[in-house]
């Protein structure tokens, strides 16, 4: 498989990834899937792919970035792309400082996917917005954090922020972008 055309696509719901999968074989990439850090890491032993699209919450509790970590740790110039429905600012700094190019919340389309592998500066004509940040929007972003922190460990990140499991599960169902 050539590198320069070859896409890994780390992603625990398989049907998505396949329409995935098969979206980028129509523009010319050979595509291989993967639903867990172990299949990276089982992929990587045979293969070294020049892109990667990651999903930050895989099955299990299981974080995508640990997969960013190990994909940038075996190809430093492998451009990844970070695709969540559990969007925040905590997580998306961690995706970039461990080596993704981009980060894309949910919905995005294969155009975005693409466009983000191209993009290698940032954007100073970024709109920027004069809503203040509402006590919600800070709870969610430090929810999310704990979360990252913790490993996608539910039980773990109630302890840390001091809340029942429960009432912490009742808040990620009711948040849900995925």
């Amino acid at each position: 498989m050539q590198a320069d055309r070859l896409l890994l696509i780390v992603e625990d719901d398989a049907a998505f990834a396949r329409t995935l999968g098969r979206s980028f074989e129509r523009r010319g990439y050979t595509v291989a899937l993967a639903a867990s850090l172990d299949d990276v890491t089982h992929c990587l032993r045979d293969h070294s792919p020049g892109y990667a699209v990651v999903d930050l919450k895989l099955n299990g509790d299981a974080s995508g970035l640990a997969c960013v970590q190990a994909l940038h740790a075996h190809d430093p110039h492998m451009l990844i792309v970070v695709l969540t429905g559990f969007a925040s600012i905590a997580t998306a700094v961690e995706a970039i400082k461990l080596g993704a190019r981009h980060y894309l919340a949910k919905p995005s389309n294969t155009d975005d996917i693409e466009a983000a592998f191209g993009r290698s500066m940032g954007n100073t004509e970024v709109e920027l917005t004069n809503r203040a940040t509402s006590i919600k929007t800070l709870e969610w972003e430090r929810i999310h954090e704990t979360l990252a922190e913790t490993g996608f460990n539910i039980s773990e990140t109630a302890r840390r922020l001091g809340m029942h499991r429960r009432t912490l599960a009742r808040k990620l169902e009711k948040q849900r972008v995925k």
